[in-house]
C-alpha cells in the first residue's frame, strides 16, 4: 500500500465509528489465537498436522511480541483443545465448545487486536503462500491489508486479503481481528518454511512488523 493510500485510509478509519473493545484502556495489546488442537488436528500432509504448527508459530509470534514491550496472550500453550476447558456450554459438539471458549476468551481479556493463526491446503499443491481473512470492518480490513503487504514480501507474492464471511472466530470479535493462513501445508516449498525454525522465525518477523505499523498508524499502542 503506497504512503498516500494509507494516509487516506487511516483518516477514514479514525473517522469511523470504533468497536467498543477499542475504546477501552488498553490491558491486552494481542491476543493470539492458536488455531485448533488436541482431538483437532485440523489440515495435514502425512504425519504433519496443523495445529502443532499454529502453536509453533503462536510461540515465537508471543515470544516476538513480548520482546518488543507488547502485552501479550497466547490462549493456547499446549497440544490441548479449548473445548476441554469449557464446562459452561451444554452442547453436545466438541468443535462449538472449542469456538465458544475461543469467543469467550476473547471477550473476558478484551484485546485491542486478535491475531488467529492457521494452515492452509489446497488439492493443487503448486498453489502456496499466506492468505489473510478480514472482518466486515475499517479496522479488520485494515490490520488486514497491512499483514497481507508484509507477508506478501517475505513470500514475494501479491495477494490481497480476502473477506472472511463465515468464519465465526471474525463474526464473534467485537475488537479487530484476522485470521493468518500462513501457507500451504499441501504445498513443499510452504511446508518447508512452516517447519524450518529459521522460517518459522522470518514468517512470525512479517506478522509483527504489521503488528507495529498497525498501532502506531491508530495510535492505539502503549507501553503502560
Amino acid at each position: 500500500m503506497k504512503l498516500t493510500g494509507v494516509l487516506v485510509f487511516l483518516a477514514c478509519l479514525l473517522a469511523a465509528p470504533v468497536a467498543s473493545a477499542m475504546e477501552t484502556i488498553p490491558g491486552i495489546d494481542v491476543l493470539i489465537d492458536a488455531g485448533h488442537g488436541g482431538v483437532d488436528g485440523g489440515t495435514s500432509h502425512q504425519q504433519l498436522l496443523e495445529k502443532n504448527l499454529n502453536l509453533q508459530l503462536g510461540k515465537r509470534l508471543y515470544k516476538q511480541l513480548s520482546a518488543k514491550g507488547y502485552h501479550v496472550v497466547l490462549n493456547r500453550t499446549g497440544d490441548y483443545a479449548l473445548s476441554e476447558e469449557n464446562s459452561w456450554l451444554k452442547n453436545p459438539s466438541r468443535h462449538l465448545r472449542d469456538l465458544a471458549q475461543r469467543k469467550h476468551l476473547a471477550l473476558e481479556l478484551n484485546p485491542q487486536i486478535l491475531i488467529s493463526l492457521h494452515v492452509n491446503w489446497s488439492t493443487d499443491s503448486n498453489q502456496r503462500g499466506a492468505v489473510v481473512l478480514y472482518q466486515k470492518t475499517n479496522q479488520s480490513y485494515f490490520l488486514a491489508e497491512l499483514l497481507q503487504n508484509s507477508l506478501n514480501d517475505l513470500y514475494r507474492q501479491k495477494e490481497k486479503p480476502v473477506k472472511g464471511s463465515t468464519y465465526y472466530v471474525l463474526n464473534h470479535s467485537p475488537f479487530p481481528a484476522v485470521i493468518i493462513e500462513t501457507g500451504f501445508i499441501s504445498n513443499a516449498q510452504d511446508r518447508y518454511w512452516l517447519t524450518n525454525s529459521e522460517r518459522q522465525e522470518e514468517i512470525c518477523q512479517a506478522i509483527v512488523g504489521a503488528i507495529e505499523q498497525y498501532f502506531w498508524l491508530v495510535g492505539k499502542f502503549s507501553h503502560s
